[in-house]
């Protein structure tokens, strides 16, 4: 199992922002206890998919604002109804890369910990690089991206743009989306090996 923890940074300069987050997030894979405020400004999730980590994860770096740190390992069972009444490995490791990721030596603020801490590293340096690149997308990039994601092709894309196919087309490639999605399943497969 999976535990994110995000704390939100600067929240004494920007205010507190984790009612905006909880009633943004997405729906994704594997949610066994929803996010939710655990202490502060700080919010937790429990999953079982590994591509939902994953999603949910670069969600949380798109939106910004916030250190993210993942626990992959074993939960005590059963769980109760809410994430802040729960323990086991996972949230012991989420919290301590929780700690990690507010480093400020990180250009992401993402941190993996799991009780295979190699694949755990391994895991943290994708969602590193894949935040990185999202990070640094135009907002045209983005544009396309979210478009895509819904399911929209390309030419389709395209017409409500205004714009050529080859435009969308190159706007895709400047964002890197193709090298996105060949790296997220990645990053899922090292967060299984992570968990152990």
């Amino acid at each position: 199992m999976w535990v994110i923890t995000a704390d939100q940074r600067g929240s004494r300069v920007v205010g507190e922002r984790v009612a905006e987050l909880l009633a943004g997030l997405p729906d994704v894979a594997g949610i066994v206890r929803p996010a939710e405020r655990t202490v502060g400004d700080e919010v937790q999730a429990v999953l079982d998919d590994a591509r939902g980590v994953v999603d949910l994860t670069l969600h949380l770096l798109r939106d910004g604002g916030w250190s993210v740190g993942i626990g992959a390992g074993a939960v005590d069972e059963p769980l109760p109804t809410s994430s802040r009444e729960a323990s086991g490995e996972a949230f012991v490791l989420a919290r301590e890369a929780v700690d990690s990721a507010k480093s400020r030596h990180r250009s992401v603020p993402v941190a993996v910990r799991g009780a295979d801490a190699d694949a755990a590293a391994d895991a943290e340096a994708v969602l590193t690089l894949v935040g990185a690149v999202a990070a640094r997308r135009s907002p045209a990039g983005w544009e396309v991206v979210d478009l895509a994601v819904a399911g929209e092709a390309q030419s389709a894309i395209a017409r409500r743009l205004g714009v050529s196919v080859q435009a969308v087309s190159q706007r895709l490639r400047t964002a890197l989306w193709a090298e996105e999605v060949a790296a997220r399943p990645a990053a899922a497969r090292l967060l299984v090996a992570a968990a152990g």
